[in-house]
């Protein structure tokens, strides 16, 4: 299982690439609890899976916070607690703006053999153009555990809907290596698929994503899965 493997030595010792699709909200005094699951599977073997389990709050109409925590193992019965997250949004455009800009920041105590702290940061934008949505994130990583500074993430999605309350469209992640010295081209991890983002027409209190994408992860061929439902109360 070299993927399993690869993954115990290095998640530790830096966060985890982008799995999920930040977008740019607004949630004044709303509570919701999160939960989350995602895979990476090489070809050949095994998937390694990461199941969380959030909670978030709107404390007002610019800065919703979130608690998460991240597990990690080989399957449902050998999971070990793989990091403590505190995520922040701070929304900077108005009510009256044709586009949503927010900035995004997570930071990350990775636990285990390797622990230590990660700060991932950066704009999080979202826009319309008729029935078409897009997203565009360009967070920095950085790790204090590493020596080869910060690192460069990317994130996009393409969307529209296709009937009330279910929007089908194509989300992209990457790893491009440090801010200011990108890897070459077949170094760096990128990976694309469908996504899928469904609220259950009349219900505003449930929404779920869903994504499938290929390409590289950690360096390496690996598929990957990611679901995510929110519930508000």
């Amino acid at each position: 299982m070299p993927l399993l493997v690869g993954l115990s030595l290095c998640a530790p010792a830096q966060a985890d690439p982008g799995y999920y699709l930040v977008r740019p909200y607004a949630a004044a005094g709303k509570t919701s609890l999160d939960l989350r699951y995602w895979t990476v599977q090489a070809p050949g073997e095994p998937a390694v899976l990461w199941p969380e389990l959030g909670l978030r709050h709107g404390f007002n109409e610019r800065w919703t916070s979130e608690l998460l925590l991240s597990w990690i193992g080989p399957s449902w019965q050998a999971q070990k607690l793989s990091s403590l997250n505190w995520m922040n949004q701070w929304l900077l455009t108005g009510a009256d703006s044709n586009f949503d800009l927010a900035l995004h920041s997570q930071l990350i105590h990775n636990r285990g053999r390797h622990s230590g702290t990660a700060l991932e940061i950066g704009p999080s934008w979202q826009g319309d153009w008729g029935l078409h949505r897009l997203n565009f994130n360009l967070l920095l990583e950085h790790d204090w555990t590493r020596r080869d500074g910060s690192q460069l993430k990317l994130q996009w999605q393409w969307s529209r809907p296709v009937q009330p309350g279910l929007r089908l469209g194509l989300q992209g992640f990457g790893e491009l290596g440090r801010w200011n010295h990108w890897l070459p081209a077949d170094q760096q991890s990128h990976r694309a698929g469908p996504v899928l983002h469904w609220v259950p027409e009349g219900q505003r209190s449930l929404s779920l994503n869903l994504a499938y994408l290929w390409g590289r992860t950690y360096g390496q061929r690996g598929d990957m899965f990611s679901a995510q439902l929110l519930l508000d109360f």
